[in-house]
């Protein structure tokens, strides 16, 4: 019988892995799982895995897999070869793809602040998005440019 995926994690490249292990740790009270785990261009198997998913010539990078409290994945990815480098926008919301993570934070201003502490940014002020809950939402960044919005309730309570 077929069973409904769900969520398992978002994947997120950074130009300093170790760094950002320690600030999604920090900020967000994430439990590294596993990593980081250098991988290279050769025959090993995650070797090969990774050439059947990003082509010959990706040569070297480190992954790491972080955890939410409620289960929810974070993997980040620092690319040696061919280097990591910072996209020009990286907030083209009109463009295909994903163009945020967002995160539940019951405690919203709170959370800006970790996140601005840390190295990272606020990019809008706190919108309440329907009054009569409280339910509000903010765009920040991580240091690397990462955008997140921050929730101030489960996706499931503001939406449904």
């Amino acid at each position: 019988m077929f069973q409904n995926p769900t969520f398992s994690h978002a994947g997120v490249t950074v130009p300093d892995i170790n760094a950002a292990i320690e600030w999604y740790q920090k900020t967000f009270g994430m439990r590294l799982l596993a990593g980081p785990i250098e991988v290279l261009e050769d025959d090993t198997d995650l070797g090969r895995a990774a050439a059947a998913i990003y082509g010959v010539g990706f040569s070297k990078f480190s992954f790491a897999h972080l955890v939410w409290e409620d289960g929810g994945g974070l993997e980040l990815f620092h690319f040696t070869s061919p280097e990591t480098s910072k996209r020009t926008d990286n907030f083209e919301f009109w463009k295909t793809g994903i163009y945020h993570l967002a995160i539940t934070s019951m405690d919203i201003k709170t959370t800006i602040d970790r996140i601005v502490e840390g190295g990272g940014r606020q990019r809008s002020e706190i919108t309440v998005i329907n009054p009569d809950h409280g339910y509000a939402v903010v765009y920040c960044e991580d240091p690397w440019g990462t955008v997140i919005e921050l929730c101030s309730h489960s996706y499931a309570q503001m939406w449904a």
